[in-house]
């Protein structure tokens, strides 16, 4: 195959940065060819190999071997990922990254590279790194996760195409604790609120999962896991301000008792303007305040319990239209909903041996949310 004279291709290789000189000079074409690349990506690729000038099938398969030799090189470098750390996986390897643990796909930690389902794991940094303010922004970080925004407050979540304010059949979990709701088969997702900061990562299936977690899970499952309370000793506060977001506020301090005893508290407040409405009319504002705690206690070598909990109260608006019984045969209703609830979770771990343990979890999760067209009280 030729390539032919003053013609631009473009090949994607691994991290490298320098010159390569290919090509006969006794055939007249300029040998060097330019190679610059940035970081690597997630995957490890992120190179652009530009080629001009005469180029043979010789020159193409000796770039296609160099990429293999460069990403090997990469794949011999490093210890495989701690999960604990903040550690980019963006910098990792092939190698590396399979090494990654998560555990959605089977409820127990297991590799990247022995899972048998589609996982994606979006990191503290990865969300850091983005400037997101909410899970439903976080998660359009994740390949497959279709997540378009309704109006100001309200959001249209879903995997494998089923889109809409009341999509169901993919079942999240937040620390262990499923934020299903019964009424619809679905999440409210205005209420979902957890403090960025302390997410450790968000692990996205993408597809059937119903043998593992059950029927509300054939679509996808989606796990977001915060911090153990040892990681977030000291005070952080973030404030933040924009034309929609108008006003995020964060506050969370963290400390220990002792070596084994771990705490930490957080209150929230965020107020979110209106969308664009050709009307000029802002009936999708959005206000919520949330407070919480999480201790962590570490009883000798095999045993750990974990208790936490949160409330929230929250009022969103809304626009309706209703049918009508005569002419026009639909109106239109503004209406402002309200929400509040609460939980509270208890989770004992004890480890039998090397790679096995037995877990005991419980929670209590209270909701109260009254909307134009529906409403629920579920404890």
């Amino acid at each position: 195959m030729k390539i032919p004279n003053n013609t631009r291709r473009t090949i994607l290789l691994p991290n490298y940065s320098g010159d390569l000189r290919l090509g006969s000079p006794s055939a007249g074409a300029v040998s060097k060819r330019s190679i610059g690349y940035p970081k690597p990506s997630l995957l490890g690729f992120s190179g652009v190999c530009v080629i001009w000038n005469t180029a043979t099938t010789c020159d193409l398969a000796l770039l296609f071997s160099l990429s293999l030799l460069v990403q090997g090189s990469f794949a011999d470098q490093g210890s495989p990922n701690d999960q604990k750390s903040s550690e980019n996986l963006a910098q990792l390897s092939l190698g590396q990254l399979g090494d990654v643990e998560v555990t959605t796909a089977s409820k127990q930690p297991q590799q990247v590279q022995k899972t048998s389902a589609a996982v994606f794991v979006i990191t503290q940094e990865d969300i850091r790194r983005s400037g997101a303010t909410c899970i439903p922004e976080a998660l359009r970080l994740a390949p497959g996760v279709q997540v378009p925004r309704i109006d100001g407050d309200h959001w249209s979540i879903s995997i494998r195409g089923f889109a809409g304010q009341f999509a169901k059949s993919l079942l999240v979990l937040i620390d262990g604790r499923s934020v299903y709701t019964p009424l619809y088969a679905g999440v409210y997702w205005d209420v979902q609120n957890v403090m960025m900061e302390d997410v450790e990562r968000i692990e996205v299936i993408r597809g059937p999962g119903g043998t593992i977690w059950g029927a509300n899970a054939v679509n996808g499952v989606i796990n977001i896991s915060t911090k153990s309370s040892s990681e977030a000793h000291g005070t952080l506060v973030a404030l933040g301000g924009g034309n929609v977001d108008q006003g995020t506020g964060d506050a969370r301090y963290g400390g220990s008792v002792g070596n084994n005893f771990n705490y930490r508290i957080y209150g929230t407040g965020d107020m979110r303007g209106p969308e664009f409405h050709s009307d000029n009319d802002g009936f999708d504002r959005w206000r919520m305040g949330q407070m919480g705690f999480r201790t962590d206690w570490k009883c000798g070598d095999k045993d750990n319990f974990t208790v936490q909990g949160d409330i929230y109260n929250a009022e969103s608006g809304e626009r309706l239209s209703l049918a009508t019984f005569s002419p026009p045969a639909e109106s239109t209703a503004d209406d402002t909903g309200y929400a509040s609830g609460g939980n509270i979770l208890a989770r004992w771990q004890h480890t039998t041996g090397e790679g096995s343990d037995i877990q005991v979890q419980a929670y209590f999760d209270r909701t109260d949310r009254q909307d134009l067209e529906l409403g629920e009280t579920r404890k």
